[in-house]
C-alpha cells in the first residue's frame, strides 16, 4: 500500500503562484513509481493535470502547459509548481502514484487525499 500525502494548497490572486507537494510512502522499493497530478473542480469530472514519470520526463494537459511545472526532490516526493495562475485553476488538486516494474507487488494506482487550490 502507498500513502500520499498533499500539501501547499490555498488562496492566491490570479496570476500569483502555488507550489503543490506530494509525499509517498509504504510501496516497495524496488518498484518504479509514476506521480502525476489531477484536479477537480465543483461539479466537474476529475482532469489530468501533469505527470513526472519514474525518469523524470514530464507530461501536461494543454490547459496548463507553460505555466506549471511538475518536478521531483527524489523518488518518492514529487512538486507541482503552478504560475501564472487563472480562476479556472481552482480547484482541489490530487496527487495519484502508479507503481511499475516487473514485480506483481509493482502496480496499483493510489490517491491522495486532496489539497484546494483557491483563485480570485
Amino acid at each position: 500500500q502507498v500513502q500520499l500525502v498533499e500539501s501547499g494548497g490555498g488562496s492566491v490572486q490570479a496570476g500569483g503562484s502555488l507550489r503543490l507537494s506530494c509525499v509517498a510512502s509504504g510501496g516497495p522499493n524496488y518498484c518504479g513509481l509514476d506521480m502525476s497530478w489531477y484536479r477537480q473542480a465543483p461539479g466537474a469530472e476529475r482532469e489530468f493535470v501533469a505527470i513526472i514519470n519514474g525518469e523524470g520526463l514530464t507530461g501536461y494537459s494543454e490547459s496548463v502547459k507553460g505555466r506549471f511545472n511538475a518536478s521531483k526532490e527524489n523518488k518518492n516526493t514529487s512538486f507541482l509548481q503552478m504560475s501564472g495562475l487563472k480562476v479556472e485553476d481552482a480547484a482541489v488538486y490530487f496527487c495519484k502514484a502508479q507503481l511499475y516494474g516487473s514485480a506483481r507487488a509493482c502496480m496499483g494506482d493510489y490517491w491522495g487525499q486532496g489539497t484546494q487550490v483557491t483563485v480570485s
